[in-house]
């Protein structure tokens, strides 16, 4: 087998692993010793392909940004079709699952390894939840290019009201997520107002 399918296969077990821990036992569980014994390997391999923990950690996160990138790629294929809201609340569920949730904890948790982040991105933000809401605004965006929504629509703090509605939502709970019905009432009262304005 190739080296690189090797380390490919590695980092992706490790991850697993660490997401598996921080579903399970939350942040103050997760510690190098505890992936490495969740991942069935030795120590040694994850100090072979990271500089040190909070660099594992960041790799952890940047997975997440990946996987809101290929969502935001969808939600904006969506724009024109379907309804605002009801594109919005299928958004939010798909951001929320149970390990988003998680690695957001562990963010505000960890302050070093927020601090590591917070070096190639904006201050002030919190990772994560900075792409889920820029991934939003570019989709309202589109949709008011449409005119689908009201022209004049602040679609950053749209975004924003979505994106910190969608978290409160997803983490007031004991684990379990909130129904479709009660996101997309709260999607439907953030947006109701430039969704009625268009027909103006």
């Amino acid at each position: 087998m190739p080296t690189g399918t090797q380390i490919r296969d590695a980092r992706r077990q490790l991850l697993d692993a660490a997401e598996r821990i921080l579903l399970r036992d939350g942040p103050s569980a997760l510690t190098s010793r505890a992936v490495t014994t969740e991942a069935g390997c030795a120590k040694g391999v994850l100090h072979k392909r990271f500089a040190d923990f909070d660099a594992f950690l960041a790799e952890l996160v940047d997975d997440r940004v990946a996987r809101i990138e290929d969502q935001a790629t969808a939600l904006r294929r969506s724009a024109g079709t379907g309804g605002v809201a009801d594109n919005l609340t299928g958004a939010l569920i798909d951001l929320f699952d149970p390990v988003t949730v998680a690695v957001v904890s562990l963010i505000i948790f960890r302050d070093e390894l927020r601090a590591r982040l917070r070096r190639t991105r904006p201050p002030h933000s919190i990772p994560v939840l900075a792409e889920a809401r820029a991934m939003i605004a570019r989709y309202l965006t589109d949709e008011c290019e449409m005119g689908r929504i009201a022209t004049d629509a602040d679609t950053d703090s749209l975004a924003l009201a979505l994106i910190g509605a969608g978290h409160l939502l997803f983490t007031a709970r004991d684990g379990t997520p909130p129904a479709a019905g009660a996101v997309g009432e709260v999607v439907t009262t953030i947006v109701a107002d430039v969704v009625q304005r268009r027909l103006l």
